[in-house]
Parts: structure tokens; sequence; C-alpha cells
């Protein structure tokens, strides 16, 4: 007899029902593989290729940790002639490994031209950020500050939420505040713009003098015997010649040592280019500190006393600049002007954005200059309209 308007049970549903664990049917029992620790360096027997391979790259690894970089070199130089063309993640670490122990055994230029290569190879976000990271320790293993901040900057384009990288920059602005080569270069810039505009500057007794400076050099040369000279009273300026001929500076005389350069931005040569500098470090500390309290509400234990430790020394580095408080608050309300909690959540979900090389270029900065126009020409002008509050070079 049919059932009333269609309705039918399947005879299975009354079928005894089979036994089930959690999970779905039982299937073969797993074992996991147990290691002995360093269990790789007497993996020397082993017939699987991938087994090789890890073990090789897991004694170049240990070896690295050891800094016993030129073992570590070996066994990575080793496992890379092994590594097949499709394997590239295993390639990409094994590349970096390399570069990390040319970088600490003095071959910096082979370690940079690996961390080109990788570079040219990138194709997603991740990759990006590991070259960036590697170019940034060799660089700061070359203790050259002005490539620490252009990494530093890119890696900031790439994660504009990462307290870490901003508190980095912060410092490297700091570095180069106390760098004697960058103090030196801003003087003789300013030496530059005088004679580019012809300027003719009038000394205490009347006299006229005529400041020519022909080519300057890089602040990798040496300019610690041009800041010497200035710090004396003498009765010359003095703009030596650059061992290497590249071109030189000229002499100019006054006829007593009491005459002096009336004008005092000759004499103060590089005050503003320090306090531009010193602004940024500034400002680069106070959206560390900002970027610190909002994740610090979603931390507890070690992380959280790390967090707070951290906000501590940088609330004192900032005292240290000697800000009035109103140019503080403007600081902070022009670092902070993109920090909504939500965007923040969004950005630290670790998107990886996947493309071309060449593509990923463009979500860096091109240069310092587009960066800093973008995070502190804002700040620059506003504390203008403040009045330029001074800001002190601590110690």
């Amino acid at each position: 007899m049919e059932p009333p308007l269609g309705f039918a049970f399947e005879d299975s549903l009354f079928a005894p029902s089979r036994d089930r664990g959690r999970g779905g049917p039982r299937g073969p029992a797993y074992t996991a593989r147990r290691c002995e620790p360093r269990w790789f360096c007497e993996a020397s027997d082993c017939k699987d290729d991938v087994d090789i391979l890890t073990a090789k790259k897991f004694c170049g690894d240990l070896a690295y940790r050891q800094r016993a970089f030129q073992k570590a070199l070996a066994e990575y130089s080793s496992c890379l002639l092994l590594l097949p063309p499709s394997n590239t993640a295993m390639r990409r670490d094994v590349q970096e490994g390399q570069a990390r122990c040319l970088a600490h055994l003095g071959r910096h230029q082979e370690a940079l031209d690996i961390a080109e290569k990788l570079r040219n190879w990138a194709t997603n976000t991740d990759h990006l950020t590991t070259v960036l990271n590697l170019q940034f320790a060799i660089y700061c293993n070359l203790e050259n500050t002005e490539e620490m901040i252009t990494c530093l900057q890119q890696l900031i384009s790439l994660h504009i939420f990462n307290p870490w990288y901003w508190k980095l920059l912060a410092e490297a602005y700091m570095s180069l505040l106390q760098t004697p080569l960058f103090i030196s270069e801003m003087k003789l810039n300013q030496c530059k713009d005088f004679a580019a505009n012809n300027h003719v500057v009038e000394t205490s007794s009347g006299k006229e003098i005529s400041f020519q400076c022909p080519k300057l050099h890089s602040w990798e040369e040496d300019f610690q015997s041009r800041c010497a000279t200035e710090r004396k009273d003498v009765d010359f300026v003095s703009c030596s010649a650059n061992q290497s001929g590249q071109g030189s500076f000229c002499t100019v005389e006054e006829s007593k040592p009491q005459n002096k350069v009336k004008h005092a931005t000759f004499m103060s040569c590089g005050q503003e280019a320090l306090k531009d500098v010193g602004i940024k470090a500034c400002a680069s500390f106070v959206r560390t500190r900002l970027l610190l309290q909002l994740t610090q509400l979603q931390q507890s234990s070690f992380a959280l006393e790390n967090n707070l430790r951290v906000q501590q020394e940088i609330e004192d580095q900032v005292k240290s600049f000697g800000l009035k408080e109103n140019a503080l608050l403007l600081i902070t309300e022009v670092m902070g002007g993109d920090l909504i909690p939500e965007k923040l959540k969004e950005d630290c979900q670790g998107e990886v954005k996947c493309m071309e090389a060449s593509a990923l270029s463009s979500l860096v900065a091109a240069s310092a200059k587009e960066f800093e126009s973008k995070w502190f020409k804002k700040l620059q002008d506003s504390l203008c309209h403040l009045g330029c509050p001074a800001i002190s070079t601590p110690s």
C-alpha cells in the first residue's frame, strides 16, 4: 500500500548502525615518526632524497646557530647542488642561509647579489618581506645606516601597522643623527647651496667673502678632519681636498681672528637638517608607541610584559627630544591618523598577495623621498605652523 501524500522511508534507516569512531570510519593506524635529537647529523646513510636534502639543510641551520658560518655555508652549498629546480621553497631558504653566512664572513657583495636574485624571483609579499629583512641584516653588518633606513621604509610600505619596523626605523634615524659623517655632509651641503647661489657673506669688519665650493663627496668619505677644523676658532674656514682627487673645497680667509662670519646660517650649517631627522625619529617612536598600545589589548603574559617595557623605553626616548607638549600632541595626532582598530585587525590577518616581481616593486616606496613625503611632510608642515619647535639630539 502506498504511504499517504507520497512520503516513504528508506529501508537503510532501519538497518543496524555501523560502529563509527569519532571523526568517521577508522582507517589504518598512524604512527608518528620519532627522531632523536640532532638525528640529521648522522643521516648520511639515508636513501630517500628528501631526507638527504632535509638533513643537509638542518646541518647548515645548526652550524649557523652555533656561529660556524664557514661550515654552515658549505652545508647550504652542497644542499643547493642537490635541490631539484621544482623545489623553489627550499631553494629560497637555502640561498637566504648562504647570503647570511656570506655577510658574517665579510663577503657582503656576494650576499647582496644573492639577495637581489631572490628579490627578482619574488612572487608574493612574503617573499619580498623575507628579502628586505635579509638586505636589512646585510646592511646592519656593513653598518650602512642609509641603506638600512631604505630597507625599513620599504618594509613599512608593506606592513604599515607593524610596530617593530617603525621602532627599528626610529632607531636608525637616531643612529644617523649621531653619525659625525652625516653632520659633516649636512654642513658641506649647505656650503654647496651658498656656492650655487653665489652667496656673499659680510663679516663684522665689513669685508665681503665669496663662497665657492666645487663637487661634494658622499658621506661615506672622510669628513672627520673638516669637523675638527670647524670647531676651532681659527682665522680661516677650510674645505680640504679628498685624497682620491675627485675635487677640492675652497679656502676662505679673513684678515683677523675676530672677523667671524656674520650669518648664523653658515656657522650652524646642518642644524635644520639635523632637526629634520630628529623629527622623523621622534615621529617614528610615537607611531611605534601608538601601535603597541593598540596591540596590547589582545596580549597577555610575557607578550604584554614585553609590550609595556618597550612602551616605557619609547616614553623615555621621546622625552629626551625636549619637545613642547603641543608639538608632541600634534605628532601623535598626525602619526595616528590612520590607526582605526578595525582596520588594524584586518591588516594583521596577514593576507599574502601573489604577483609578478615588477608588480611587487610598486607596493614599496620607490625612494626615501617618496616615503618621507607620505609620512612626514604633513607633520613637518604642521610643526612649521607651530613655530618649528626645536628638537634636541639625545645623547
